[in-house]
């Protein structure tokens, strides 16, 4: 029996010998992606954090590389972090992050841009009221581990985005 799945649009079928396997070990050693972060190893900080749609849910949904084993993944089509620019340039996500200097080291950003993406995916296709977008702020990527900078910044650059996001405006 062989596992299917998609990443950042290539299709990959791996023996189910291999099923027990972590995501992030793939990512990095079979297809050398090390843009998503192996930090915690427990789930706990997201700095792994992928992008995940699995029939019969079309939705994307954000997955912990490193606690996430492939067997799981059968069906799926996974993206990373290097999916989002385009030909080298940032996407609005990454961009707002720059324009707010919202890390210093970086590792956890990652893991912050895909749930952001998500996060701003939701609120296009189904907007809450106005006044739950801190709260849904919160809950998309605030249990997301920044040791360097805090939220502050990681908020202020994506509120803009979700406002925009809310009204249908983003992408």
């Amino acid at each position: 029996m062989t596992l299917s799945f998609t990443v950042n649009g290539a299709a990959f079928q791996l023996d189910d010998s291999r099923s027990d396997e972590r995501l992030i070990d793939f990512l990095h050693e079979d297809l050398n992606l090390t843009g998503t972060k192996f930090c915690c190893g427990i789930g706990v900080c997201r700095a792994c954090t992928v992008q995940v749609s699995k029939p019969p849910n079309p939705t994307p949904s954000p997955v912990i590389s490193c606690s996430t084993t492939l067997g799981t993944l059968d069906g799926s089509d996974i993206s990373t972090i290097e999916s989002v620019a385009n030909d080298g340039v940032p996407d609005a996500v990454q961009k707002a992050f720059l324009d707010n200097f919202s890390f210093q080291c970086g590792y956890c950003t990652p893991g912050f841009v895909m749930a952001a993406r998500m996060f701003l995916d939701g609120l296009r296709a189904q907007p809450i009221p106005q006044d739950q977008i801190d709260s849904a702020m919160m809950e998309a990527i605030g249990s997301h581990i920044c040791r360097c900078t805090g939220y502050v910044r990681y908020f202020e650059a994506l509120k803009p985005l979700a406002i925009a996001a809310n009204a249908g405006d983003w992408k």
